[in-house]
């Protein structure tokens, strides 16, 4: 079953980026900029959850939201200014499920959205890998302990070398671009410098290929970004 989500941002760039995150749960990202296209689209798509901007043209999202609890009690996740508490209580009291504050990382936007759509319905993810244990080739991690070893050896990584080789070995076989990999291991805005995804790539082959310059874990995709290889 594919589940929508019904997203409404004037600022078109960050939904662009989320559905980049959605599409591969089985989250169709049903995307407006604009409050009035929201409401309508609410009606004629039947969204299983909708998230909000509340700083939109035509109707706000406090304006879009009672318009919606009026008829649905659809789970509804706000977006909110950095700060703005004023508009957290009041989303809340609105009949908001959550709120996130902008600017955000869209995977912790992707795991709110999939926390609410497992809360009020059947979801479950698509067969990405999220067990305890992640295994490819001689590699083990443990995303509750927060550990990587190679056939049975500890590896010393650091917090981000580890955030970066656990989202390519739950998500093996598929690319990552550089902006996507920054998005899941800082918390930090995008910086265009394209060596700071290099090098901490070229440390993490240093640590756990046989061959670092042959690997056969992490693989380059030319103009595209990197994967964790399929064994």
């Amino acid at each position: 079953m594919e589940y929508k989500v019904l997203a409404a941002d004037d600022e078109t760039e960050l939904l662009d980026a989320l559905e980049l995150y959605t599409e591969r749960e089985n989250i169709k990202l049903i995307k407006t900029d604009n409050g009035i296209t929201a409401f309508e689209l609410f009606g004629s798509e039947k969204p299983h959850l909708v998230l909000l901007d509340i700083m939109m043209p035509g109707l706000d999202g406090f304006a879009v939201l009672k318009k919606i609890r009026a008829e649905s009690n659809v789970p509804a996740i706000m977006l909110t200014a950095k700060g703005e508490d004023y508009d957290k209580i009041l989303g809340l009291e609105l009949g908001a499920d959550d709120y996130i504050t902008k600017p955000y990382n869209p995977m912790v936007v992707v795991a709110r959205i999939k926390a609410q759509l497992r809360r009020n319905y059947d979801y479950k993810d698509n067969g990405s890998t999220y067990d305890d244990e992640i295994k490819c080739f001689d590699l083990v991690l443990n995303t509750t302990e927060g550990t990587v070893t190679k056939n049975g050896k500890a590896i010393d990584l650091t917090k981000t070398e580890f955030l970066i080789l656990k989202l390519l070995m739950q998500h093996r076989g598929r690319i990552f671009t550089k902006q996507q990999i920054f998005d899941s291991a800082w918390d930090s805005d995008y910086i265009s410098d394209d060596k700071t995804i290099m090098v901490h790539i070229s440390n993490l082959r240093s640590k756990i290929e046989d061959n670092p310059k042959t690997p056969k874990i992490l693989k380059t995709i030319k103009g595209l970004g990197y994967k964790c290889e399929k064994e």
